[in-house]
This record gives C-alpha cells, structure tokens and sequence, in this order.
C-alpha cells in the first residue's frame, strides 16, 4: 500500500521537532510567586512545598537576585503578618508586610514587575477571604477593605494588583478606588476563575490561610461549572478586568481554551501549590522525570491558551531553558 500522509517526517529528529513546534514555554511567560513574613534572617521551607519559602525582607532581597539573574520578568507577593484580627487589618496598612516587601523590592530591582495578591485570609483570625458577621462572609464591606488593600500596594510601589477573594463586584471596586487615588495605569490581574478546589492544600500552609471554621465554596467557584466561569470571567472584564487568571491550571484547561477564545484578553494559568506538590512529592520517589513532567504541563497550558503561567515551578524552569 502506497502512504499519502506521513505525518512522521515532520518527528524525525529533535530538530525538525523544534522547528515546527506549535507551543513554547519562554522565561518571558513566568511569574513567580514569593511569601514575605516579618523578622531578620529568617528563611522558611514549607513543608508540603520543597524549595518554596517564605522569607524575611532581608533573605527575601537575596532570593530576588536569583529572579532577575534568571530573567523572570515578574513575581507575583503574598505576605504574612504578624498579627492578625477580624478584618484583616494588616492586608492594608500603610507599612504592612506585602507594602514593605514592594519598596524593597521595587528599591534594589526597579525594573522588576511586582504583582500584589490582593485578598484578607492571610490577615484574618478567621481564614476567610471576607468580613464575618453571625458566621456568614459578607460581600459588600468586604470591598472597601479590599480596594483599600490594592490602593496601599500601588502606594508602596506595585505595578499590578491581582484580587483573589471572589467577592462580587471586586474589581469594579478596586478600579473605582485605583482611579480615584491617582492610580489610573496600575492594571487589574483578577483571578476571574477561581475554583472552590483542593489543589490549593499546601499553600494554606504556607501562607497560613486555612479557614478556622467551613470552606470557601459561599465565594470560590463551584469546580463543575464552566458556564459560569465564562459569566464570571465577563462580569471581571466589565468591571475593568485587564488580566485574567484561571486557578488551577491542570484540571481546568477547558476554562483556559474557553476563556481565550471567547474573550481575548492576556490569560493567566495558575501552576498552584498542589500541582507543584504533586510533582516534587513523585519526583523524590523516582516515578517521574521532575523537568519532563513540569515542561510537558506548563506547555499544555499555553497549549491551552495561557499567556502568562504563575509557578512555583519558575525558577527551575528557567535554569532549564537556559540551560
């Protein structure tokens, strides 16, 4: 039999691979997000997250070196407080963790893109994402301190905030108050589709933002649903959205492909903490080839249509593609 098709010529070596090849993960794509805390020379592993810590200011200007030596354009902040009460107070005061971690950073790397979580369970005695009243996480109040929060960033220096609460009408909230305060280039990266999931298991640890009492499915985003991830999504981009996440990233590229096509706008895959964990956890034990699996799962959200991919994967891929 005589073969019309012979997809394979175009397979035959690594380099007529690379030649063709659709999809690339690029140093240029990777945000890296870092844990900030108070203190001195203070360095923190967490536990269900190996080679991700959480730094003291001082520790933390040393780790950011490796970032820019790497070519990592961005990092993405999430600070914990020394104290904390019923309203997170110390998400929007002046000289909070996350605002100092801005200036210092933004003081020895100007030319480092700095993106600012914005969102209360780190700075909440109670873990949720909101103000509480008789047990239930209420919407309205909640924004002003939120809008407050993302105008005390871009005070300190930020070049982009990035809500991650999901109370409705957030973005609109924080927009109004970044205008209003002057802040009218400071652009929105809003987690537009975030997933009420249990990927997000190591990062409570290491921001220590697990609620003391139920879940986050009242705000969070129930994981069967993409049709209204689309109206979430819309809603955002109406409100002034520039950016928008999809969170998680591996079992939600269905959200990333639809979000893409029907919008337009820079997409953003978040690689979260029990992805990662997943991996390393495998990796130690010798299942899996760690960098073949991480390159083959960032490549698949591109794949997706991400744009831009949050990871704690970033620094090691980096060394990779230069390497």
């Amino acid at each position: 039999m005589e073969l019309l098709h012979r997809p394979r010529r175009l397979r035959a070596n690594e380099k007529i691979r690379s030649m063709v090849r659709e999809n690339h993960v690029r140093v240029d794509d990777l945000i890296y997000p870092m844990f900030v805390i108070y203190g001195e020379n203070t360095k923190n592993e967490i536990p269900s997250m190996p080679g991700v810590y959480q730094y003291s200011l001082d520790l933390f200007v040393e780790a950011l070196k490796e970032v820019v030596d790497l070519g990592i354009p961005a990092i993405l902040l999430f600070g914990i407080p020394e104290t904390k009460d019923a309203v997170g107070t110390g998400a929007y005061h002046q000289h909070g963790i996350v605002q100092e971690a801005v200036r210092v950073a933004k003081k020895h790397y100007p030319d480092l893109y700095v993106i600012t979580d914005v969102c209360l369970c780190e700075y909440t005695d109670h873990g949720h994402c909101g103000v509480i009243q008789d047990g239930k996480i209420l919407n309205d109040p909640t924004l002003d301190l939120l809008a407050q929060t993302a105008v005390s960033h871009a005070q300190a220096g930020a070049d982009m905030v990035a809500p991650s609460d999901m109370m409705d009408g957030r973005v609109a909230a924080i927009r109004q108050s970044l205008d209003k305060a002057g802040f009218t280039d400071v652009p929105v990266m809003s987690y537009a589709a975030k997933f009420a999931s249990g990927f997000y298991g190591p990062f409570r640890e290491a921001a220590g933002s697990a609620p003391q009492f139920g879940d986050r499915r009242t705000y969070q985003m129930d994981p069967p649903n993409g049709n209204e991830a689309m109206r979430e999504t819309a809603l955002d981009i109406e409100e002034g959205a520039d950016l928008i996440i999809v969170k998680p990233a591996l079992a939600y590229g269905d959200i990333t492909y639809r979000t893409k096509e029907r919008f337009g706008l820079p997409i953003v895959a978040y690689n979260v903490s029990g992805e990662y964990s997943m991996v390393k956890a495998a990796s130690a034990q010798g299942w899996i080839d760690e960098k073949r699996i991480v390159m083959e799962a960032l490549v698949s959200m591109k794949r997706a249509g991400a744009d831009l991919i949050i990871s704690y994967h970033a620094l090691d891929v980096a060394r990779w593609l230069q390497g």
